[in-house]
């Protein structure tokens, strides 16, 4: 990491912004089940959180023509909320309070583990030959994550026209328009398309952390020049973000209030102590399976077997990444 002002290095990829705490984070591909290979943005060892979001897939555009796109089997969760949104394509929700939801672009699917929650997520035999979209993960803060789970769909989310973007709120508040999605913290989640390229200045809570995502498209960010697959954390204090872009372009923001609560993640789920893990895999693994996660019934495929626990104790983390006794 250069201690230059407003030069960030990470991993051989360097980003000039007119901010100083501006860190650009390239992130890395992860396969997803079988066939869907991601770009995992969040957790880094360079930036762990943003606000309350704590894991950020992105996938696609990938054509799916003849093939099986994303199928990824009954699995766990805690401790979480799982967001997912899409600019492309259709994925069909099953989960274990007996839910079947399809998403389309523009809606939200918004599954919230509380102790225990279990879900498939699979590309239907009938869908459009494009997949592109994100799923994003929120912890859940103490007072709400051993709460009962639920599953909220979403299929109209408001808009707003501000320069050149078309800004869907996703989650939050953004100007006069308030997202219907239910969260547990100060939270904002907002898609914003520059179809035919163009200029917008985005007013941003200076007390909340933000990063910006491009989906698609080359952009410009407060000076930053990005690509497709790349997340800039823009820090704390900004009151505004301006993005630029020649051509039509896709990108996604997400802050926060800073979130203070040290986290133990691992594989599926969020928790506080390596204990909780240990136990939440133990009962994936076990008959308590069905009294705590739940089944998946629509879904043929086998459940997701849980990897090993590693050889050590897991670890809690703050949101910088440090450990915490």
């Amino acid at each position: 990491m250069s201690d230059t002002a407003g030069t960030v290095i990470f991993e051989g990829t360097q980003a000039t912004s007119a901010q100083p705490d501006s860190v650009l984070l390239p992130g890395h591909d992860v396969p997803l089940g079988r066939y869907t290979v991601v770009r995992r943005l969040l957790p880094l060892r360079q930036r762990r959180m943003v606000g309350a979001w704590c894991f950020v897939d992105h996938f696609g555009p990938v054509d799916i023509t003849g093939q099986p796109g994303m199928q990824v089997p009954p699995h766990p969760h805690t401790g979480l909320q799982t967001v997912t949104w899409l600019a492309e394509g259709e994925i069909l929700h099953t989960d274990s309070l007996g839910n079947s939801q399809p998403i389309r672009p523009g809606q939200l699917n918004l599954m919230s583990s509380g102790a225990g929650i279990s879900h498939s997520e699979q590309s239907p035999p009938e869908r459009p030959p494009i997949m592109h979209g994100l799923q994003l993960w929120v912890a859940l803060p103490e007072h709400a994550r051993h709460g009962e789970p639920r599953f909220d769909h979403y299929a109209d989310l408001p808009q707003l026209q501000i320069g050149d973007a078309t800004v869907t709120v996703v989650v939050g508040e953004m100007g006069a328009a308030a997202s219907p999605a239910l969260v547990h913290t100060p939270l904002l989640g907002a898609e914003i398309r520059l179809d035919g390229g163009g200029q917008v200045s985005l007013s941003l809570r200076p007390e909340f952390e933000h990063a910006v995502l491009v989906m698609d498209g080359d952009t410009d960010v407060d000076g930053t020049q990005l690509g497709s697959g790349s997340l800039l954390y823009l820090g704390e204090g900004a009151d505004e973000v301006t993005i630029e872009a020649a051509d039509a372009s896709r990108l996604f923001l997400i802050g926060g209030l800073p979130f203070d609560e040290p986290l133990v993640m691992w594989w599926n789920f969020v928790g506080r102590t390596h204990e909780e893990i240990a136990q939440a895999r133990a009962d994936w693994m076990s008959e308590a399976r069905h009294s705590r996660f739940g089944t998946v019934h629509g879904c043929v495929d086998d459940p997701l077997p849980a990897p090993d626990l590693p050889n050590v104790r897991l670890k809690a983390r703050d949101r910088f990444g440090q450990t915490v006794a």
